[in-house]
């Protein structure tokens, strides 16, 4: 299914969730927000948010630094 993510078009698995796609862009879960389509998505509702196709994604992490 196609997904526009960080208004990048990508393609995931049918049935992906939100934490299986955070899986696959390599992104570190302790460390940041996910925002589908203008809703805050609860870090807790992660592993079961399955995402459907079209959704709209915003993902942002935070980056230390000194």
């Amino acid at each position: 299914m196609h997904l526009r993510v960080n208004g990048e078009l990508r393609e995931v698995p049918a049935g992906c969730t939100v934490a299986q796609l955070l899986e696959l862009l390599e992104i570190r879960v302790r460390h940041v927000a996910v925002e589908r389509n203008g809703l805050i998505a609860p870090r807790a509702t992660h592993a079961e948010l399955e995402l459907a196709e079209g959704d709209e994604l915003e993902v942002v992490t935070l980056v230390g630094g000194g």
